[in-house]
């Protein structure tokens, strides 16, 4: 459960506003730095694809329609990239009974591979700002984006992760 608003914090449109500036301003970093990881990965993999075999390592079994959800992508986008993974052998489709529209995957090796040498470098940038932030601020941050990602925050989640 979040904790209820404190009724004393009263923000102005400027410090929103420089908030969203800063939001921004950090998108733009994090998203160079995997351009510039992605730069020396072959196959033409693009953001959608390291997005992808992220969320696939944090919620292994999602499926393209899971991944639309978390990612913004329309589902045929979501789906060209999961079937790009797929075919470049990073991800697996799971087997068995299940519907096979919904057509779970999971990261093979060499995607697990993949996906560490792009988050590593995110990894670090993270960690250096999150020790700017100190340990409260570190906290704040993680609720603070909790709050802003809203549901998407439980989706493609199997009961027992998203209770603990």
């Amino acid at each position: 459960m979040s904790a209820p608003a404190d009724p004393r914090l009263i923000l102005r449109d400027e410090e929103l506003d420089s908030g969203l500036e800063l939001l921004l301003l950090a998108e733009a970093t994090l998203w160079a730095a995997v351009d510039t990881a992605l730069e020396s990965e072959a196959g033409g993999l693009g953001r959608p694809h390291w997005r992808a075999a992220f969320l696939l390592r944090r919620r292994p079994g999602v499926g393209a329609r899971d991944l639309s959800r978390l990612t913004g992508l329309s589902k045929q986008a979501a789906s060209r990239t999961l079937g790009d993974l797929l075919r470049l052998e990073l991800a697996e489709v799971e087997t068995g009974d299940l519907d096979a529209r919904r057509r779970p995957a999971r990261l093979t090796p060499a995607g697990e591979a993949f996906e560490a040498r792009i988050t590593d470098r995110l990894r670090g940038l993270l960690g250096r700002a999150y020790r700017t932030g100190g340990l409260d601020g570190v906290a704040g941050a993680r609720r603070i984006l909790a709050a802003l990602a809203g549901p998407r925050t439980g989706v493609g989640l199997r009961r027992e992760e998203s209770s603990s």
